[in-house]
């Protein structure tokens, strides 16, 4: 897999758009499989948060089955949970600091195998976003499209856009197992794969 640098400190919404759309656009099909996932932060309020409550990734089935969320149980067994609450707003306020801190996540990472869902909670689908056709999540229960562009032929950059939210969120997606299916590769030809500014 191809090496990404990725900034140590926060970096600038417009800064993470730039890169997001300098690269190329990604079928649905492609994203089939399990993905690891990883906060880009950018100052965004859910800098950090998904680290924090032990977010693995995403499993892409096909484009009617897929799981959003998966999460890591404190045994180390990955399970989906069924998206059910939208973050609200403004994030920088009581009691949503208090439910996205230490304490919360501790307990939310207990409750973990309670709240394991086997179901298909999104759907892909191709949207046109930015002046660009490239593959979207869309949530069954909630307000939010997830859109991705490709980074290299294993890594993916994902745009979390959440209705009535100006500031987006970001986050990369590493296919699991790639090395071991294909090893390096690099996307051809078009917008550039590259790492931040």
């Amino acid at each position: 897999m191809t090496a990404i640098t990725m900034p140590e400190a926060p970096r600038s919404t417009a800064e993470a758009l730039a890169w997001f759309d300098g690269l190329e656009p990604v079928r649905t099909e492609e994203l089939r499989g399990d993905w690891a996932g990883s906060g880009v932060p950018t100052g965004h309020p859910l800098d950090g948060v998904l680290e924090r409550f032990h977010w693995h990734g995403k499993r892409f089935l096909s484009d009617e089955q897929v799981e959003p969320l998966r999460f890591r149980t404190a045994s180390g067994a990955v399970v989906a949970i069924r998206p059910w609450v939208a973050p609200p707003q403004p994030l920088d306020r009581w009691p949503w600091t208090w439910i996205t801190g230490p304490a919360a996540a501790g307990l939310f990472r207990l409750l973990l195998p309670l709240l394991a869902s086997s179901g298909s909670h999104a759907r892909l689908r191709m949207i046109e976003h930015r002046g660009c056709s490239t593959a979207a999540m869309l949530y069954d229960d909630l307000p939010i499209v997830d859109l991705f562009r490709r980074v290299d032929a294993d890594t993916l950059l994902g745009l979390m856009d959440q209705k009535g939210v100006e500031q987006p969120f970001f986050f990369l997606l590493r296919r699991e197992g790639a090395q071991q299916m294909r090893g390096s590769s690099s996307p051809e030809g078009g917008r550039s794969s590259r790492s931040l500014p």
